[in-house]
C-alpha cells in the first residue's frame, strides 16, 4: 500500500486520511448523522435555524462531517476554543461565531439556554474540573435540546488505575512524557459524573465505535464490514470500546400552574 494512495484516500469520503473507514474518526460520521436529524426535525417543526456550539473546535472536524448533509444549510456554527493555531486554522473559519475561551474557567461570556445543539468531543478528559465544565455546557443548552459528549473509555477498574496509579508510577520512574489526559472514565463512572453534576439530565444513548484499531488490523479499515461490525458492537456494548459518545438532552422547563382566579378575575372582583 503506497503513501500516494494513503494521501489520496478520504476517511468516510470527507476527511483526508489513510483509510476510507478509519475507526478513529468513525465517531464523527455518527455525530454528523445525529446532528442532521435534529436540525431537520427542528426546521420542519418550527422553521427556525439551529445554533450549534462546538466546544474544543480545533480545526473544525465536527463541521467537516456535518457539512456533508443538506441539513447543514440550516445551521449557524459557534466555536469555543483557545485556538492554539489561530482562528484561521478552523475549517471555514470565516463562517463561524468564535469565542476564545478556556473551558477550565467556565463560559460566563455565553448566555444561558442559548444553543440548540452542543458538541464536546474529546475535551473533558483534558480538564481538571470536568464536572464544572459540564454544568456550564448544560447551562447554555436550550431546554428540550441535545448535547453530544465524546470521551476515551476504559473498562471498569482500569479507569481508576489510569487516573490514580499511572501519575504515581510516572513520578517514580521519572517519565518525561507529558500526558494530556488528566481524567479517565469507564462508561459507568462517566454517566455517574453527569448525573451528579446535573441531576435532571436525560441520558438518551451511549454508543461506541471501535474495539481495537491500528497495528496489524489497520488494513481492515479499508473494508466497510469491519467498520460496520465495530459500530454494531459499539451500540450493544459501548463499554467495550476505546471511546464512547453520550447523547443527552435537557428537559423542558415546566410551566408554573396558574389558578383560575389568577387567569380570569372573579365577578365580584370585576365589580
Amino acid at each position: 500500500m503506497s503513501n500516494k494512495r494513503n494521501l489520496k484516500t478520504k476517511a468516510f469520503g470527507v476527511e483526508p486520511g489513510w483509510a476510507p473507514y478509519r475507526l478513529r474518526q468513525a465517531r464523527y460520521y455518527d455525530l454528523g448523522l445525529s446532528v442532521a436529524r435534529w436540525v431537520d426535525e427542528q426546521f420542519e417543526q418550527t422553521g427556525e435555524r439551529t445554533d450549534l456550539l462546538d466546544i474544543g473546535t480545533y480545526y473544525g472536524t465536527t463541521r467537516i462531517y456535518t457539512d456533508t448533509h443538506e441539513a447543514s444549510r440550516h445551521i449557524d456554527y459557534h466555536a469555543v476554543d483557545i485556538f492554539p493555531y489561530g482562528k484561521e486554522f478552523v475549517f471555514k473559519h470565516e463562517d463561524w461565531t468564535m469565542h476564545e475561551i478556556n473551558l477550565e474557567n467556565g463560559m460566563p461570556e455565553l448566555e444561558s439556554d442559548r444553543y440548540d445543539i452542543v458538541v464536546c468531543e474529546q475535551v473533558l478528559e483534558h480538564l481538571h474540573n470536568p464536572q464544572q465544565a459540564f454544568k456550564e455546557m448544560y447551562r447554555v443548552l436550550k431546554p428540550g435540546c441535545h448535547m453530544i459528549l465524546g470521551i476515551p473509555c476504559f473498562p471498569i477498574g482500569l479507569d481508576l488505575i489510569r487516573k490514580h496509579l499511572i501519575p504515581i508510577t510516572d513520578k517514580l520512574f521519572r517519565v518525561k512524557k507529558v500526558r494530556g489526559h488528566v481524567q479517565a472514565w469507564s462508561k459507568w463512572s462517566f454517566l455517574r459524573m453527569l448525573r451528579k453534576s446535573c441531576p435532571d439530565v436525560q441520558i438518551n444513548q451511549t454508543r461506541g465505535f471501535r474495539i481495537i484499531s491500528g497495528g496489524i488490523l489497520r488494513p481492515l479499515e479499508y473494508l466497510r464490514w469491519w467498520w460496520q461490525l465495530n459500530r454494531f458492537i459499539g451500540r450493544i456494548v459501548p463499554s467495550a470500546c476505546i471511546e464512547i459518545q453520550v447523547l443527552v438532552s435537557k428537559p423542558l422547563k415546566e410551566e408554573p400552574e396558574v389558578s383560575d382566579t389568577t387567569k380570569v378575575p372573579s365577578a365580584s372582583r370585576a365589580a
